[in-house]
């Protein structure tokens, strides 16, 4: 077992040092699933932030400087580390998040591939020369790196929300200071300090500082040092990031909360759909940006569909993520699991029926199907963090782009029909930055642009825009004669 991550890892890693915090109080990581007490570890300060920053500075320019193909060698290397380390992370996943041993295998799948995009994305900056209507004039466009970028991860993909920053920024030419979230500072802070050291990336340039808001405020955002923010989470921090940092004129790129519908036409494969639906609200508990809180099915073949998928949801084995017959283990925390709780109870209340209602020990929160909520009833419009799907009907395209629009998110969304050019018309409608044709909503792909439209947030990850996100261009002329000057 991985126990001695949350021995040895359990402190800050500043400068290339591992060291205690000094902050007058500890934050306790607890396995959300029999509370056992894995890690304690005593926060850093608004003065460490600020070390973490300066050290970040420090080592950026030479790295900036180091060939890309000597920088790209780190990568290679990380690669190899998660590969050779996958059981251990795998353990450590599944104490720290109460993910099951399917979801820690997912994560570290797409967290492999999105390091090996990290190698290549080493060597992306590419220069321009740019015609100009002076004569002799010779414009020069260099992509640079920002310099700092600070990163704020979230617990229910730590280790992956993680590195998807964190490896582009460093591929890059920038230094990063990573802030995990409090629930998940093993898996997403410091593994991921520990596995570029032991990758042989320079001191300084990574740091990772476990801390919290009640300790430091926004000295994180507000620091002068990092030029780009890059938060992902709920849209009400993620809402207070960007007004912190637009007033300081950084660049935040943030990736934030959905309230994705998958959407079943009259000429869908059912029984496909109903796998595709399943999947995309109960996987992880739910507990996915890009989930399928709403399942929308024409009334025409709703009877048959929600049948199915009550039967298939019935099958979901809730339980101790550790057994790998577990598809729904705990959420990450007891006001978690009360908040899921809390949208049931609200449900039932505006006039709901539960076709299944799971119970709760604990942090362990059973499955829940519920249809019939009214149509104006702000749980359709809302995130639901948690396994609790809203079936809802509806009559024709028309009204069910009309409901999957009516939402303040628009992250993600997938589409079932046996014609694929309507699905695509389908999609087209959708104000969302992702949408799938017959398949889930869960979906990232390294070099695909990851992001969302309204409330889900701003900018986009993956692929060629990273560049966007963390490197800035620069403009340098060359006058190869003289110019003239009109005085």
């Amino acid at each position: 077992m991985s126990t001695s991550y949350f021995t040895d890892l359990a402190q800050q890693y500043i400068d290339g040092e591992w060291r205690p915090g000094t902050g007058s109080w500890d934050i306790i990581d607890f396995n959300p699933y029999d509370d056992e007490k894995l890690a304690s570890i005593t926060i850093a300060t608004a003065g460490e932030v600020d070390e973490a920053y300066r050290a970040a500075a420090r080592a950026q320019k030479q790295w900036a400087a180091t060939n890309p193909y000597a920088r790209r060698a780190v990568f290679e290397k990380a690669l190899r580390l998660v590969e050779e380390r996958e059981a251990e992370i795998s353990e450590a996943i599944v104490a720290e998040l109460g993910g099951t041993r399917l979801k820690a295998a997912f994560e570290l799948h797409l967290a492999k591939e999105f390091l090996r995009e990290a190698v290549h994305l080493a060597l992306a900056p590419e220069g321009r020369i740019i015609p100009s209507p002076v004569d002799g004039k010779e414009n020069r466009v260099y992509r640079v790196p920002v310099g700092v970028v600070g990163v704020i991860s979230p617990f229910n993909f730590p280790f992956l929300l993680s590195l998807k920053s964190v490896a582009p920024a460093l591929a890059l030419g920038n230094a990063v200071v990573l802030k995990p979230h409090q629930s998940t500072p093993i898996v997403g802070g410091s593994l991921v300090a520990k596995i570029f050291e032991d990758a042989g990336l320079p001191g300084g340039l990574l740091n990772v500082v476990i801390t919290d808001i009640a300790e430091i405020g926004d000295a994180f955002i507000e620091h002068p040092v990092p030029k780009v923010i890059s938060f992902t989470g709920s849209d009400q921090v993620g809402r207070h990031v960007a007004t912190v940092c637009s007033r300081l004129f950084k660049r935040s790129v943030l990736e934030l909360g959905g309230n994705s519908a998958l959407v079943v036409l009259d000429d869908a494969d059912i029984d496909y759909a109903v796998d595709a639906a399943v999947f995309s609200r109960y996987v992880h508990q739910g507990q996915v940006c890009m989930a399928a809180n709403r399942v929308l099915v024409d009334r025409s073949i709703s009877d048959e569909f929600t049948e199915k998928f009550v039967a298939k949801v019935r099958t979901l084995k809730a339980g101790d993520p550790r057994d790998p017959e577990t598809v729904i283990g705990p959420v990450i925390s007891s006001s978690q699991a009360d908040a899921v709780a809390g949208v049931v109870e609200q449900a039932l209340a505006e006039g709901a029926t539960a076709l299944v209602r799971g119970g709760r020990t604990d942090n362990l929160v059973e499955p829940s199907v519920l249809t019939g909520l009214p149509a104006d009833s702000a749980l359709l419009k809302q995130e639901v963090f948690g396994p609790v799907a809203f079936l809802v009907p509806f009559d024709g395209e028309e009204e069910a782009v009309r409901i999957v629009n009516d939402t303040p998110y628009g992250l993600s969304g997938a589409v079932h029909t046996g014609d694929i050019e309507r699905g695509v018309n389908f999609a087209k409608q959708i104000d969302t930055g992702m949408f799938h044709v017959n398949d889930g909503t869960v979906h990232d792909e390294p070099i695909v642009p990851f992001g969302g439209e309204k409330h889900s947030g701003l900018g986009r990850l993956n692929g060629d825009t990273m560049l966007d996100a963390f490197t800035t261009t620069k403009w340098i002329s060359v006058q190869h004669g003289r110019s003239g000057f009109p005085f």
